[in-house]
């Protein structure tokens, strides 16, 4: 849906809104697609993955319940996706803000009906989120028909082939990427799971830290899709280079920022998720705050990547998006499965720094090539 909706932005600033709407339509066919072929995948995948990942046996029956929960509804979880992504797409970044608000209230609520009162436990757990999430997307839709410009007909929703073509060439690498990054994440999990219920319990503890982080970095990398495709659509190529200055300059200012702040509360912050009553909480804590320093150092990498890879994406090149997943991909592997013999555990925590390295790198080169040969000087 982010590649998608990088064409919306870009016929927008072309002010092509015969394209505008025809992109809404045949994006909104292949995200119904994709979403309940991700579900039958997912659904035929969730066990043989964990076993796979090596996840404990306690938890596996939960786990499986769960995912095949949250799995049946990733067609709400597309579609919320889809209508956020158009919203952003026309520098409307304040109505998904308050979806997402409302949902995570909603999920809230729902998790104390669901799971406390009806005491349907991880199965209610996952019911409110697919739930939080379907509302969402209703209200991102009532604000789409709000915008003048999107006048669907049926001429629209007829598949248009060549478009559809140009659409999936763009939008497939950048879900390789999402994908490899992924199964990054699942193999790094299998070598996390033989270390021991409590580095576990302190590495999900950071994790938790880290999807917080780089939910402020991802929200700045969309901001400057829309800001970046809107503009090159409008052949004005001084302002892109000019918000790509900005751009930079904003993330390692955040990055600054962020990194102090949680430096400074990193034991009392990782406590809300740790339980130091409990045989072996402080040693847990104590492996949090090691993983989490660590990954506060090189924060500004990880907002530069999504600066770079955003801006690539704006001048419509989505190939060296796919690379540098396959470079995070190699990263976490390596210190997974060989930096952990020469440096021990540590090395699962330099994994997640050393990846976003390897992403920068395929990313910020091609970028100022790319920028010489699409961005004309003015």
């Amino acid at each position: 849906t982010q590649g998608f909706s990088t064409f919306v932005s870009r016929y927008f600033g072309e002010k092509d809104f015969k394209k505008v709407n025809k992109v809404i339509a045949m994006g909104s066919l292949l995200t119904g697609a994709s979403g309940i072929l991700l579900t039958v995948v997912s659904l035929l995948a969730a066990g043989p993955l964990l076993a796979l990942m090596g996840t404990p046996t306690e938890i596996f029956g939960d786990a499986t319940a769960y995912i095949s929960i949250m799995a049946g509804g990733t067609v709400a979880i597309a579609a919320y996706n889809w209508a956020a992504s158009v919203l952003r797409a026309f520098g409307d970044g304040k109505s998904p803000l308050i979806a997402m608000v409302i949902a995570a209230v909603l999920n809230i609520g729902l998790d104390l009906l669901f799971v406390f009162s009806f005491g349907w436990g991880i199965y209610g757990a996952a019911a409110a989120s697919v739930t939080s999430q379907a509302v969402s997307f209703f209200f991102c839709l009532t604000r789409l028909k709000k915008i003048d410009c999107i006048r669907l007909t049926n001429e629209d929703w007829k598949p248009d082939w060549s478009m559809i073509r140009d659409l999936l060439k763009f939008a497939l690498p950048l879900a390789l990427q999402f994908i490899t990054i992924a199964l990054g994440g699942i193999f790094l999990q299998t070598v996390i799971n033989e270390q021991g219920s409590v580095f576990i319990a302190g590495y999900t503890a950071t994790n938790k830290m880290y999807g917080l982080m780089e939910s402020s970095s991802i929200a700045l990398g969309l901001a400057c899709s829309t800001f970046f495709a809107q503009n090159y659509g409008a052949c004005l190529y001084k302002r892109v280079r000019q918000g790509m200055r900005s751009a930079c300059l904003i993330a390692a200012g955040m990055a600054v920022v962020m990194m102090a702040f949680l430096f400074l509360i990193r034991w009392n912050l990782l406590q809300l998720f740790l339980d130091t009553s409990k045989e072996n909480g402080h040693e847990a804590l104590e492996i949090a705050v090691r993983y989490l320093s660590l990954m506060l150092i090189f924060l500004v990498v990880l907002y530069l990547i999504h600066v770079f890879r955003n801006a690539l994406q704006a001048l419509e090149i989505s190939l060296w998006s796919m690379i540098s997943g396959f470079g995070e991909l190699f990263c976490r592997l390596f210190m997974a499965f060989v930096a952990i013999y020469w440096i021990g555990s540590d090395a699962l925590f330099l994994a997640e720094p050393l990846a976003w390295f390897g992403a920068l790198v395929f990313v910020m080169i091609p970028y100022f090539f790319y920028q010489k040969k699409l961005l004309p000087k003015a």
